[in-house]
């Protein structure tokens, strides 16, 4: 029965299937994807360091710092910095990250260079390997030179690539590769100057979980830190785990989006199959045979759609190396594994079998008296029954959240979130109905009130077609609305008042003559930011040493090792603003200094207002107390610092300093940095432009995989509102047969049908687009933390283009019965 009753029904029964393979694809390809990752992560751990372990400190390790890394025996060492460099072919400079290297680094993976022979003779030669792409950039050749510092040296080849670097890192500050030997010929490590200190050792056979354990206390102590690759691999896993997470739940989404279209479709389906089931029940069909029936077709739809969805998922998985090739520091090798295929097609035959269940049970109590029954009282309702299968749904709905998501705590709010966005257009669609009966226009003309009518009688569809086309537009306008959240974040005043080009560690010694390079080139200077390095001492009476003996602290350690670039000022600047405290603007007392210090320092360090914080300026120690908390806009491209001290304590000690100016065009841009390079080696010139231009890329790819991987549950969306919106014809086939046996002409019937589905349409799409404003409104306040400013695109686009798909499909329902008699369309759908 249930093969044969699938025979004549077969293009419904395609619909339905329709709505489950996207979601069961999205799933599919991205599980295997993540499962390759993690593979991938496991396997290459060496080849992404280049060595087994890797003992790095900030600045010139201690004397009990080096007395360490000494006796482990390093097999090979590094100093890296950024710095400007200088082509004197043609004149061109480039802010870069310089990496002195002495020994035969790497040990594991290569440095991939053109010519090959390159990244083996290069030290010998003691020439530099340079970008390969910013060699291009600037039409260098091998051969050719390049001014690091003090120093020139011959281009040796291009580095294509080095372990530990991918496309991002490289695309603000390429790697330029010199011998360690030639760093202080550079003269580029003066005070102030960002650095690294890197050892490299090779032990294959050691024990690095023991070796951490026993050094890494003793590291910390010395500001200094032990990286094994083992701990990068569970470092980048847990990374990638956040990654996976995020397309974990947009497959999710498709999934719920294509089980929604399930319950809608076999809801409206098992309607039109009550009376046949009660003549069954007449003819001696058990309750278990007639629900049997149906099952077995949805079960059969479910492994057929979840065959259907993984093999599409095998093949779509192969493109996420190549969308995600810029985020990842190694290539990615895909395999074959059988448990996300067998997880897919059981996926496919649990979630459509549980999304049919409520409109299943109708057919367990529909009572043989149906086939006398017209209009008379409704049939039982299996309240318990109902309430049973909704607790089984939701609880479902958790578990499979939870395993993708691996916390429980998102896992529930992801839930509650459907859930509240279900009732909410649950509560929607039964107040429309409502209001629509209770203020029904009776002066109205005819076809008016037929479809306002249609909206609340029995076999109406308000409320699933609401609920479809709802969920549609609030997904689709939701990743439009945080997509501008995102890009808004980026926004670099163009204006002469914002800086758009900073010099960085200009000596005191150098500050006079660049400031008179700047002027001499017509430039205003903005901002003249005098700089101050320290480190913490002491925090609220305990040493740091004290503090990080203590395995029970809860100061984060990232301040207790921080070298700190202070400032001092008068006043407050625009991305900042004062949540706690006083501003003290001078100091010239003997009493400790008053400070503020950013709101995420307080949190870190659990400083509060009156706290004692001792600092270690280049060997003097000075007492401060924290004055005031700020909160600031880290996010604007400014100079923003975690402690700012009152003028009149600063000004003696050593310091450098930072300037800022507007820059009106690229040549005059080039030209100032040319001079600049050409008198101070060591001065680093950031030009904002530029890295605004890098920074639109990235989100322009950050943006278009979350459109890649919106791609499934739009898509299925709109297969679940054309799947609703299609199947629901069954039910006005036979009102619309009627009615022109009556005498109704095609043109009211056609005027019936789109008044009620542009309503539906309108309502169902006004609803998503409002979830979707206030839930990015919520967005942009509690994780973006960002003004939000609404986009018209989902108001001027998204609602009347859904609305005018409703309408399409839903003319399209009727056009059988405008081109053919009355007779002919019920011989056809019977």
């Amino acid at each position: 029965m249930a093969w044969r009753d699938a025979k004549a029904s077969k293009v419904r029964l395609l619909l339905f299937m329709a709505s489950i393979i996207l979601g069961i694809a999205a799933v599919v390809s991205i599980q295997l994807f993540s499962e390759n990752l993690k593979d991938n992560i496991q396997r290459q751990s060496k080849v992404l360091m280049g060595a087994d372990f890797i003992i790095d400190s900030r600045d010139e390790p201690t004397e009990r710092a080096q007395a360490i890394i000494d006796s482990l025996n390093p097999d090979a060492r590094e100093v890296n910095f950024v710095s400007m460099i200088a082509f004197p072919k043609n004149g061109g400079t480039k802010l870069v990250r310089v990496r002195g290297l002495d020994g035969d680094f790497p040990f594991y993976g290569k440095l991939t260079t053109i010519p090959s022979s390159a990244a083996a003779s290069y030290q010998e030669l003691g020439g530099a390997l340079v970008d390969a792409t910013l060699m291009l950039q600037y039409n260098i050749k091998a051969g050719d030179s390049i001014k690091v510092g003090e120093i020139t040296l011959p281009i040796t080849g291009a580095l294509k690539s080095i372990p530990g670097s991918n496309a991002m890192s490289s695309s603000v500050a390429p790697p330029v590769v010199i011998p360690y030997r030639y760093v202080a010929k550079t003269e580029l490590l003066q005070f102030g100057s960002r650095k690294e200190y890197q050892f490299f050792y090779k032990a294959p056979t050691a024990d690095l979980d023991a070796l951490e354990n026993r050094i890494e206390p003793m590291l910390d102590l010395e500001k200094a830190d032990l990286d094994t690759h083992t701990s990068t691999s569970r470092r980048l896993g847990r990374r990638y785990d956040n990654v996976g997470k995020f397309l974990n739940l947009v497959a999710f989404i498709a999934l719920l989006l294509g089980c929604v279209g399930i319950a809608s479709s076999v809801n409206i389906y098992i309607k039109e199959k009550l009376k046949a089931v009660a003549v069954l029940k007449c003819m001696g069909a058990t309750r278990r045979q007639s629900f049997l029936i149906f099952l077995i077709q949805i079960s059969g739809i479910g492994i057929i759609g979840g065959l259907i969805g993984t093999l599409i998922g095998v093949g779509l998985q192969e493109l996420f190396p190549y969308i995600l090739k810029d985020f990842l520091p190694f290539d990615v090798e895909i395999h074959i594994s059988m448990q996300p295929l067998i997880m897919g097609v059981l996926l496919g035959l649990f979630m459509s079998v549980l999304f049919a269940l409520l409109p299943l049970m109708r057919t367990w109590y529909v009572s043989p008296l149906e086939v006398l029954r017209i209009g008379g009282a409704p049939m039982e309702k299996p309240k318990k029954a109902r309430l049973i299968i909704l607790l089984i749904i939701i609880t479902s709905l958790y578990a499979f959240s939870f395993w993708l998501l691996k916390d429980w705590q998102y896992a529930a709010a992801f839930v509650i979130g459907v859930l509240v966005t279900f009732a909410i257009l649950a509560a929607v669609a039964v107040l429309c109905m409502k209001i629509v009966k209770a203020l029904f226009p009776k002066w109205a003309d005819f076809t008016v009130r037929q479809s306002l009518l249609n909206l609340f009688r029995p076999n109406n569809q308000t409320l699933v077609l609401i609920v479809a086309i709802g969920l549609g537009t609030f997904l689709i306008s939701t990743l439009y609305f945080t997509k501008d959240i995102l890009l808004s974040k980026t926004s670099v005043g163009a204006s002469t008042e914002n800086a758009n080009l900073i010099a960085l560690d200009v000596q005191s010694a150098q500050l006079t003559e660049t400031m008179t390079t700047f002027t001499d080139n017509d430039l205003q200077i903005l901002d003249n930011i005098p700089l101050v390095t320290m480190r913490m001492h002491n925090i609220k009476g305990r040493t740091i040493n004290a503090i990080l003996q203590d395995s029970t602290r809860s100061i984060r350690g990232w301040l207790l090792n921080h070298e700190f670039r202070t400032t001092y000022r008068e006043n407050l600047i625009a991305s900042e603003e004062l949540t706690q405290g006083n501003w003290i603007s001078n100091h010239t007392t003997k009493d400790p200094i008053p400070i503020s210090i950013s709101d995420n320092l307080a949190q870190d360090g659990k400083l509060a207002i009156g706290d004692r914080v001792v600092f270690n300026v280049q060997g003097v120690l000075m007492e401060t107390v924290v004055g005031s908390i700020r909160k600031v806009d880290w996010g604007q491209m400014q100079l923003n610092f975690s402690i700012v001290f009152p003028k009149g304590v600063l000004e003696q000690a050593p310091q450098f300093n930072v300037l800022t100016t507007y820059v009106p065009d690229e040549a005059r841009s080039a030209k100032l940095q040319s001079e600049l390079v050409a008198k101070f080696p060591n001065v680093s010139i950031i030009d904002l432009r530029q890295v605004y231009t890098i920074i639109e890329d990235i989100l322009q790819k950050v943006t278009w995989i979350i459109n890649f991987m919106a791609f499934f549950s739009i898509i299925t969306g709109i297969i679940v509102l054309i799947g609703s919106v299609r199947n629901s014809k069954y039910q006005r086939v036979k009102e619309s047969v009627l009615l022109r046996t009556l005498g109704a002409k095609n043109k009211q019937i056609l005027r019936i049908s789109a008044l009620e589905y542009l309503f539906l349409g309108l309502l169902g799409s006004l609803v998503g687009v409002l979830l979707a404003l206030v839930s990015s409104l919520l967005l942009a306040i509690l994780v973006f933390k960002e003004p939000f400013v609404p986009s018209a695109v989902p108001f001027l686009v998204f609602l009347p283009g859904i609305s005018l798909l409703v309408l399409a499909i839903g003319l399209s329902n009727i056009q059988g019965v405008l081109r053919s008699s009355p007779l002919e369309v019920l011989r056809r759908e019977v």
